[in-house]
């Protein structure tokens, strides 16, 4: 993907809660000017705020340097007004994380959906790979896990090109709306497997492609 044109567009981010501020957190350090939207007064501006204790506090503890937590905080800027986000790039789909379970210090990586006109793109890789590496290096998981229905195979196809193993499969998890149960698959990626993950997906994302 072209890097410097996609940190040149803003971000648009709608939604200043946990989801939104996180996912403005990932987008601003990997290098892009965010826009944090919220519909409630200061809202975006609170949860900056939050942001900055958040920060802080991996600052103090020899996690992150103050100028890197400065720079991340430099690139958020909120909003309360949609209009101010005229420029912004369009939002094309979504995945994020669920499931967060402090304590084990694993979360899992899903609700991804995209635009037609995103799909069969790097999109869905270089997002995966932004989720996953302030999953291991920042928020320093154990595992991280992918779900999909098991009769999905398009989504677990997908899942298994990011490098995820399978872990097994959930029989009978859940009762669908028409009635019928669904089988849920389960794959992670462990802490140990995260570096030759990643330069698996780096691989992918930076392979010649034709024109």
């Amino acid at each position: 993907m072209n890097d410097i044109a996609l940190q040149q567009t803003p971000v648009l981010v709608v939604g200043a809660g946990i989801m939104g501020t996180g996912i403005a957190q990932v987008a601003a350090q990997a290098g892009h000017a965010v826009l944090l939207h919220d519909s409630r007064e200061g809202a975006a501006a609170a949860a900056k705020g939050k942001l900055a204790t958040t920060l802080d506090g991996l600052v103090a503890r020899g996690k992150l340097a103050a100028d890197a937590a400065q720079a991340l905080l430099g690139r958020i800027q909120p909003i309360h007004a949609v209009e101010e986000a005229h420029g912004a790039g369009l939002v094309v789909g979504m995945t994020t994380y669920m499931h967060i379970d402090a304590v084990h210090q694993r979360v899992e990586i899903g609700s991804t959906w995209y635009a037609l006109g995103a799909q069969r793109t790097p999109l869905n890789t270089d997002a995966k790979r932004l989720l996953l590496a302030h999953a291991f290096e920042q928020l320093h998981c154990i595992a991280v896990e992918f779900r999909s229905h098991r009769l999905n195979t398009p989504s677990r196809l997908a899942i298994e090109r990011l490098g995820a193993q399978l872990d097994g499969m959930l029989r009978s998890h859940q009762r669908a709306a028409d009635g019928s149960l669904r089988d849920t698959a389960i794959y992670s990626v462990t802490a140990a497997e995260w570096p030759a993950v990643r330069a698996h997906l780096d691989w992918q994302l930076n392979k010649p492609r034709a024109a």
